[in-house]
């Protein structure tokens, strides 16, 4: 039984996706290829693995996918805090930080950069995220500003 070969054009249109993408896909590695010549040539059986992997990502079955709005809305911003030393710029840094590597991947994707700038007395904190993600880390900034306070 001979192994059937599909090209590049072939398997976007068998899923709706186009030419470059499936190319970005092999040059990723998530779907292998062999070179023939100057194009490339996908086994089914690797296509086969490539679907299985990706069976629940639904741009491959060229269906829309739609999102709630905590998914579609992101939001960023800019907090700065008046530190009073550099211990206190740490503490807070740190504690930002661990609630970030904590944070449930129900989230989403997300961002947080912080930055001591010494010359203002200030922690710049820079933040990316859902609007779940942002409630989170502004109660964080918040409960670490009235410890601050007290």
């Amino acid at each position: 039984m001979t192994e059937r070969y599909y090209t590049v054009h072939q398997i976007s249109e068998l899923l709706n996706i186009h030419p470059k993408t499936i190319q970005r896909y092999i040059r990723e590695g998530k779907l292998h290829a062999s070179k023939v010549g100057k194009s490339w040539r996908i086994t089914g059986h690797d296509l086969s693995v490539f679907m299985e992997a990706n069976h629940n990502d639904r741009s491959l079955s060229g269906q829309e996918e739609t999102h709630p709005v905590a998914e579609r809305v992101t939001v960023s911003s800019v907090v700065d805090i008046t530190v009073h030393d550099k211990n206190e710029a740490i503490r807070i840094i740190n504690a930002l930080s661990a609630t970030m590597n904590v944070k449930p991947p129900e989230i989403g994707r997300s961002s947080l950069h912080t930055q001591h700038i010494m010359e203002e007395n200030k922690v710049r904190i820079t933040l990316w995220g859902g609007i779940h993600f942002m409630v989170v880390m502004i109660g964080a900034i918040r409960s670490l500003t009235e410890q601050l306070e007290d």
